[in-house]
């Protein structure tokens, strides 16, 4: 007998997500969720890898347009069934309670609070460069900055989505800056002396993708939001293409900035690449605001994180009766209080253990990958499922040149499966260990769950 997920009704006073958030608000988010520390660290390797101005930035159009095709079949997805479960309520629907659980466990254990511990952490890092506070200071850092935000989700959805944008407008104002620092700081003569063109292997571009991609990592959240959108049968779509949009202009942009001050031999050796190209237009100055750009960025990927990473908390309590604690949403202020905390509790449980060995932090998005793109590929998969399944089902937006366009993102997600878990090695076993982990809770689960399996329904717009 598969486990069944709870049918049971809203009940009085508890609450479900209501429309709130605009297509603004959603672009904000969607962007925040993106453009993060990753295009200060991974461009440096990219250019490494490949060594050429023309197939650096080919890669990154390559991400864009991945991207889009991903957004697509997402877009499909979220609008026909727009829930605050997002991955979650697909998954359940199209393979039933037992994958939709096993997805729910990964996220609430290593996928969401693990990324809200390493985003905290790096920005401990940061800001310790400006005001250490002793031994401890990165994990002193990290515990307050996953306080703080905890505290601000809590407080309710509107000033959260209020703190988002103005980080989204402080954020693109940064990055604005480092554009024009590129601009500025470029040298008239090239740093470094034009190398002859090399053959570029398979290997190398698949290395190279699974870090851009890595980069553009997080537009999937959306579907987390879905349930809290206003007009979503339009505004989801729209939201997902603009978004992906300015990011792929921005990311494009500040690798040609990259490129015009260092060139690729001079991105590849950077250690900091971002402050440099500030340093060369602006001086220590720049160096120093770059510092800033970059912690405002942090704050801006993790309190997203967290935002999103409590809704699936909360459709997981939804579902099963076991996690019952974590159904808890407060109406008036529109927060999944359990999730939240929970989440947050795990978040600084990583965090503490971080404090007394920095190889379990630096080794979080090793084994975070494998876990991330298997159901990233069973995503991709339930929009040909779900259409054989249940064609009755209103869908607002279709994939467009179906079914080539959802084939290309599923052929995609595999080699990028297969490429995280040859680039990460072992650290891809501690990822699915993790995963495993939760077969334990789901036999549990099960043996509690009533008679018969049932759809979610509880976690989509009531």
């Amino acid at each position: 007998m598969s486990a069944a997920a709870s049918e049971t009704p809203h009940a009085p006073g508890e609450g479900a997500p209501r429309q709130v958030l605009s297509l603004y608000d959603c672009v904000a988010i969607i962007v925040g969720l993106v453009i993060g520390t990753g295009i200060f660290g991974f461009p440096s390797i990219v250019a490494g890898v490949l060594g050429q101005t023309d197939a650096i930035l080919m890669v990154w159009l390559a991400g864009g347009v991945v991207s889009i095709i991903g957004a697509l079949c997402y877009a499909e997805l979220a609008t026909a069934y727009p829930s605050a479960g997002g991955e979650y309520y697909f998954l359940t629907r199209a393979y039933g309670p037992n994958i939709g659980f096993m997805f729910a466990w990964a996220r609430l254990t290593v996928i969401q609070s693990g990324s809200i511990a390493l985003f905290a952490y790096i920005f401990g890092d940061y800001a310790t460069q400006l005001v250490p506070l002793g031994a401890y200071s990165a994990a002193i850092y990290a515990a307050l900055t996953v306080i703080v935000l905890t505290a601000l989700n809590l407080a309710g959805v509107r000033q959260t989505k209020n703190f988002q944008n103005v980080l989204f407008a402080a954020t693109m104002l940064g990055l604005g800056v480092l554009i024009l620092a590129g601009v500025l700081g470029a040298p008239s003569e090239a740093i470094v002396p034009a190398q002859e063109p090399q053959a570029i292997g398979m290997a190398s571009i698949g290395t190279a993708m699974l870090l851009v991609l890595l980069t553009f990592g997080g537009w999937n959240e959306a579907a987390y939001i879905s349930a809290e959108v206003k007009n979503p049968s339009r505004n989801m779509v729209r939201a997902l293409l603009i978004a992906i949009g300015i990011i792929t202009i921005v990311y494009m942009a500040v690798n040609f900035a990259y490129l015009a001050v260092l060139g690729p031999s001079g991105m590849a050796s950077s250690k900091a690449i971002a402050a440099d190209v500030m340093r060369a237009a602006f001086g220590d100055t720049g160096a120093l605001i770059m510092t800033f750009i970059v912690l405002l960025l942090i704050l801006d990927n993790t309190n997203i994180t967290l935002f999103t990473g409590a809704r699936s908390a909360y459709a997981l309590g939804r579902d099963f009766h076991m996690f019952r604690f974590l159904a808890k949403w407060d109406a008036p202020r529109g927060v999944p209080t359990s999730g939240v905390l929970f989440q947050s509790a795990v978040a600084l449980a990583i965090v503490f253990f971080a404090a007394f060995g920095r190889q379990g932090v630096q080794t979080v998005v090793d084994y975070l990958q494998p876990v991330f793109w298997v159901f990233f590929l069973l995503t991709g998969l339930s929009l040909f499922v779900l259409r054989r399944k249940d064609p009755s089902t209103a869908r607002p937006f279709r994939v467009p040149l179906y079914p080539v366009v959802p084939v290309l993102f599923c052929l995609t997600c595999s080699y990028m499966l297969y490429s995280s878990v040859t680039f990460t090695g072992s650290g891809a076993l501690a990822g699915l260990g993790v995963l495993a982990l939760g077969l334990p809770f789901l036999f549990f689960a099960r043996r509690r769950s009533a008679t018969g399996a049932a759809q979610p329904s509880t976690t989509s717009v009531p």
